[in-house]
């Protein structure tokens, strides 16, 4: 059969060489391109001269962020886009350069490296899986690198928690991280305590950013495996984010009656996850975050709400509700009991 004049292979190459435009990124984040150009740097032979370095590479580096869509070319002048100057340029509120430390580690391309025998096993295998690893540097890092990226979906979940802003709360944030989501809710809320639940090390970085954010003497520490401490009980919120896709739905459903049975009546469990629609091909961002569990884990997954829904029915929540966060492709679910 003949090919038909307008198809073109560029969807398979740019696919292919997707990970040069990672390289680009990555290097011109650690080179502070984008904070030299927001400074006034805005010739390749000026970065150059900022960073000691010959012209050349400086110069096909950002003709490559010009090609790619972060800067903008006049002439020999490069300056920076919308994007660029928010979420690049150090200087910026909204910087998110510190993202690439952990998305693109080694440990999260390792997974993508032997993609083909993991899609043929049907999962990563548990020996290489660091998220289960107590002593793995992998979360330390995670909480370090990934905290900017989280603030808009912490602030999202304190909005929507819905209790009256001078409420005695106490709150369980599990698998805490770098604490922003406790810590957001404590910053809301005046009267909320905020238990965060990590590993020992993890934890140390929730509690420098609870320090920094003036609410360390409403911050308290549960360390250990969310799976195996007690929480105790006497909750009104549980904080489930970023964390049900590590795991399989059997695991994930009897994780949510351990959050259901030490929730006060009333008390909410909010979910934050990567949800795809049932098709599981859309949204993009939502749809996509499946290949990312199927490198790195054993049986985790994105969910889609349904399944999220039947989990929490069989953990005992009864009322369960769904709200999207555009344009984050992230989403909450909100159960309660």
């Amino acid at each position: 059969m003949q090919q038909s004049s307008h198809v073109t292979p560029e969807l398979f190459w740019n696919t292919l060489t997707g990970y040069q435009h990672s390289a680009a990124i990555k290097t011109a984040i650690e080179l502070e391109i984008f904070t030299k150009i927001g400074a006034g740097a805005n010739t390749a032979e000026k970065i150059a001269a900022a960073s000691d370095s010959p012209e050349r590479g400086f110069r096909i580096l950002c003709d490559v962020l010009t090609v790619i869509g972060f800067l903008t070319k006049t002439g020999d002048e490069y300056a920076l886009n919308d994007v660029s100057a928010a979420f690049l340029d150090k200087k910026s509120p909204t910087y998110l350069g510190s993202v690439t430390d952990f998305i693109l580690s080694a440990q999260q391309k390792a997974g993508f490296d032997n993609l083909t025998e993991t899609v043929k096993r049907g999962g990563a295998p548990v020996s290489d899986n660091a998220a289960l690893d107590p002593d793995s540097p992998m979360w330390v890092t995670f909480a370090k690198a990934m905290m900017p990226m989280m603030f808009p979906a912490a602030q999202k979940i304190a909005e929507n928690i819905e209790f009256e802003p001078d409420r005695k709360l106490k709150v369980l944030d599990i698998a805490a991280g770098h604490g922003i989501f406790g810590i957001m809710v404590a910053k809301h809320f005046p009267n909320a305590e905020i238990y965060a639940v990590d590993w020992a090390n993890v934890l140390t970085v929730a509690t420098e950013n609870a320090d920094r954010m003036g609410v360390s003497d409403r911050h308290h520490l549960i360390e250990g495996s969310a799976f195996d401490v007690d929480f105790g009980d006497g909750y009104d919120v549980v904080l489930v984010t970023n964390f049900l896709h590590h795991f399989d739905a059997e695991t994930c459903t009897n994780f949510m009656r351990k959050v259901y049975a030490c929730l006060n009546e009333g008390g909410k469990a909010i979910t934050l996850e990567f949800i795809p629609n049932d098709d599981r091909v859309s949204p993009p961002s939502e749809a996509l975050f499946s290949l990312i569990m199927l490198a790195s884990t054993p049986g985790g997954d994105a969910y889609t709400f349904a399944e999220l829904k039947k989990m929490c029915e069989d953990a005992g929540f009864s009322q369960n509700k769904h709200i999207p966060m555009p344009p984050m492709p992230q989403h909450l679910v909100i159960s309660t009991k």
